[in-house]
Formats: structure tokens, C-alpha cells, sequence
């Protein structure tokens, strides 16, 4: 059986996968990139139908090209945005081959490189990059028994409120996806209970510049480490119907019911830790001190920026805050569906080398692996807080093909003394 050889081998055809392969060319590394469905087949397949990118669309992009539909300053929908990689990857003639499933990796005994075993055949290379991005398998909480009578799905298969039987709904999860499923299925004339846990809700905008430019100008997005006890922290923003902030004040207001985090469920009753207020108020703290740190910022430069005072309201606190619930009956309470917004986990069994920690996390600096010749990309906080967005992996990528192409230069150097010394 023949074995395809290659430099690098790129396993992802998102985001990540494609800047990969810009800067690979960009070094001149002979590349491959490997994805299993179609560019940007999260964008596509696993994402509801009207969700939008949460950064605006002048910040939220590669630096050489722009969404061809939506201006600088919107929200391009999901599917433009997965268009849009596709694009790029043609504009940079990447070599990306779907359809190709990669299945086990392993480094080659006595030699240099790796052998991949693919659903296309064995592929031998000298670099892998693992660009598969942190969301790669859906978390559930084992809570809720399989056999409860209750459908429970992940936010990554919710499409639509008409996809759910009628009745009231449960999302947990108060992050951005949880609070915008929450959010429109309350505006489809649902009941709905949302689940609230620790979480950050910058503003949308202020004084006239989104959230994303503040981040940047105040040097948030170049953060290289979370601060104590935020590595998991949510945060609550959303672009739908041209962004808004988030607040779940008047989301109470508009008919849906806040609980605490979800704890445990026994025969049909699911109890709610009390830390509903502590959650809300942590999040208007983060609120308030971003607003506090651009105030200082416009001050401190001298920005004609108008003065925004309503930013800082905050509506009285509903009823469902003031008296939090603390379990819920289930069937009395008419709830049909469970719809879990709790993250993802990776997966990397695939990889079948020594480069993870107990907990099966990456050992890497900035993307470079404890294994030679294996790399990362797109892991959140991979070398700054930016580095899961769709800018911040470009940037990433570079830094991870200069080092791919740096151990080049010095194998074709061992290569070349080594012609030397057969010469001699």
C-alpha cells in the first residue's frame, strides 16, 4: 500500500486550520490540511439557525480579507461566516482536502516524524498541527438521568424553537449561547427557565465603540494568563438583532424566569444552588468596572467619546431575584425539554503520543508541544485571552509556523553536513 508523504499535516479545516495554512505558505512548508466535513463545518452543522458572530464584523476577521456581505460594524449570520472561510481558503489556494477523517496518529520508531492513519489512507509527516479547535465534543452534566422522560439536547444540536414539543423549556448555562437560545425562545412565546452561573457581561458598546475595541484598547485581548478564578468564567455578549448588551434584569422583565445553577436531580425535581444574586451581581460588577476603566481611558487621552450615563442603570431587580426558586417540579412545572449550554471538552484520542496532562489537556507553550514536532492551535489562552477568536488564531498561527519552519532550516542543515561528510 503507498504512504503519501508530507511536511506538515494540518488536522481542522476551520478557522484554525486555514490561517495554518496561510502562514505555512507563507514560510514555504509544504502542508496539508485534513478536515472531515466541509470548511468551517461547525459554522455550518453545529450552531442554531439564527445565531450571528459575536464580534463585530471589522474585528472578528482575518486581516486579509473582509465579510463581502455584512459592513465593518455588524454581525455577519453564521453561514456567511463559514462562507467566508471557504473564500479565504481559495484566495490562499490552501491545500485542504475534505471529506478525510483523521483516525490515529503515532511518531514512527527510529526515524523522524509521524504516521497517520486517515479514512483516505496512511499519511507520513514530519510536523503534525492539531488544529481542531476547544470545541469538539459537547458537555453534558451527568444530572438528569437518560431514562427521566425527559428529551435533554446540547445547545450545539439546538437549530430552532420549532424543533422543540411545546410546553416550558430549561437552558443551562448563562453564557453567550445559553442566554440568546434562552432569549429567542422567550420571543417564540415559549416559558422559559434560565440556569445562571458565574459570568462576565461586558457592554455591547460604549460611548460608541464596541466592547471588542475597548478589550482591545485597554489591553485585555493580550492578557496572557486568566486571572485567579476566571479561567471558566462565561461571558455573556451577543450580536443578534445588531448586539446588545446583556442584561438578565430585563430579560426577567420580558417573562423569562432566572434561577441559580443547576446542582441535582432526583425524581423529577431539579434543585438550584443559591448564588442567583451573588451570579447577577458579580456580573454587573465586571459591567461596572469595564465602564470604569474606558471612562478612565477617555480621561486619561483626551478622546471626544460622548458621555453614556444610561450604561450604568440598573433596573430593579425582578421578583424571580428576590425570591430565587430553589427546586423545581419538573412535570408541574410543564417543562418538555432540557437544553444544556455547558461547553465542550476536547478530544484528542486520536493523537497517540505523550504531549497531555492528567486531565488530558495539551502540555504546550504557545502551541509548540512538550512532543517535538506536534503542535496546537486555537486553544483558548493558547498564548494571549484573544487566542480562541477568529483574529487572535491568525496571530497564533504565525508564531506556530515560524516555529515549524525554523526546525526545518536546522534539519536541512544536519541534512546537508551530513552530504558533505558522504562527499569527502
Amino acid at each position: 500500500m503507498s504512504v503519501e508523504k508530507t511536511d506538515t499535516l494540518v488536522v481542522g479545516g476551520g478557522q484554525a486550520g486555514v490561517a495554518m495554512s496561510e502562514h505555512l505558505s507563507k514560510c514555504a512548508v509544504p502542508h496539508l490540511v485534513l478536515e472531515r466535513g466541509r470548511i468551517a463545518e461547525r459554522w455550518r452543522s453545529q450552531r442554531w439557525d439564527s445565531l450571528v458572530a459575536n464580534g463585530p464584523a471589522w474585528h472578528d476577521r482575518f486581516p486579509g480579507m473582509e465579510f463581502p456581505v455584512t459592513g465593518p460594524d455588524g454581525f455577519p449570520p453564521k453561514e456567511e461566516v463559514a462562507d467566508y472561510f471557504a473564500a479565504y481558503a481559495r484566495q490562499i489556494s490552501a491545500p485542504i482536502r475534505c471529506g478525510v477523517e483523521v483516525m490515529r496518529a503515532q511518531r514512527n520508531v527510529g526515524r523522524p516524524g509521524f504516521r497517520v492513519e486517515t479514512s483516505d489512507g496512511v499519511i507520513e509527516a514530519n510536523s503534525i498541527v492539531a488544529a481542531t479547535g476547544p470545541f469538539q465534543v459537547p458537555v453534558i452534566p451527568a444530572l438528569v438521568p437518560g431514562d427521566a422522560g425527559i428529551p435533554q439536547l446540547h445547545s450545539s444540536a439546538y437549530r430552532n424553537p420549532g424543533q422543540l414539543p411545546k410546553g416550558a423549556l430549561l437552558v443551562v448555562g448563562a453564557g453567550s449561547s445559553g442566554v440568546q437560545i434562552a432569549d429567542e425562545l422567550q420571543r417564540s412565546g415559549r416559558r422559559v427557565y434560565l440556569s445562571v452561573g458565574p459570568h462576565d457581561r461586558p457592554p455591547r458598546a460604549y460611548r460608541g465603540r464596541d466592547f471588542c475595541w475597548w478589550l482591545g484598547v485597554l489591553g485585555k485581548w493580550d492578557l496572557e494568563t486568566p486571572g485567579p478564578g476566571t479561567e471558566h468564567v462565561t461571558i455573556a455578549v451577543s450580536g443578534a438583532r445588531g448586539g446588545e448588551t446583556i442584561d438578565f434584569r430585563r430579560l426577567a422583565a420580558q417573562g423569562l424566569t432566572l434561577v441559580g445553577m443547576t446542582k441535582t436531580y432526583q425524581d423529577g425535581i431539579l434543585t438550584f444552588a443559591p448564588d442567583l444574586a451573588r451570579n447577577i451581581a458579580r456580573g454587573d460588577a465586571n459591567l461596572m468596572s469595564l465602564l470604569d476603566e474606558a471612562d478612565a481611558y477617555v480621561a486619561r487621552n483626551g478622546l471626544d467619546l460622548p458621555e453614556e450615563p444610561t450604561a450604568r442603570r440598573i433596573d430593579p431587580d425582578p421578583d424571580c431575584l428576590i425570591n430565587p426558586i430553589g427546586e423545581l417540579d419538573l412535570a408541574e412545572a410543564g417543562i418538555v425539554a432540557i437544553i444544556w449550554a455547558t461547553g465542550f471538552a476536547v478530544d484528542y484520542s486520536w493523537l497517540k503520543v505523550d504531549a497531555f496532562d492528567e486531565k488530558g489537556r495539551p502540555r504546550h507553550q504557545r502551541g509548540v508541544s512538550t512532543e517535538p514536532g506536534l503542535y496546537f492551535l486555537g486553544l483558548p489562552w493558547q498564548s494571549r485571552r484573544g487566542s480562541s477568536f477568529i483574529w487572535g488564531v491568525w496571530h497564533d498561527a504565525k508564531h506556530v509556523a515560524d516555529r515549524i519552519s525554523t526546525q526545518r532550516k536546522y534539519l536541512a542543515y544536519h541534512a546537508a553536513a551530513r552530504r558533505e561528510t558522504v562527499d569527502a
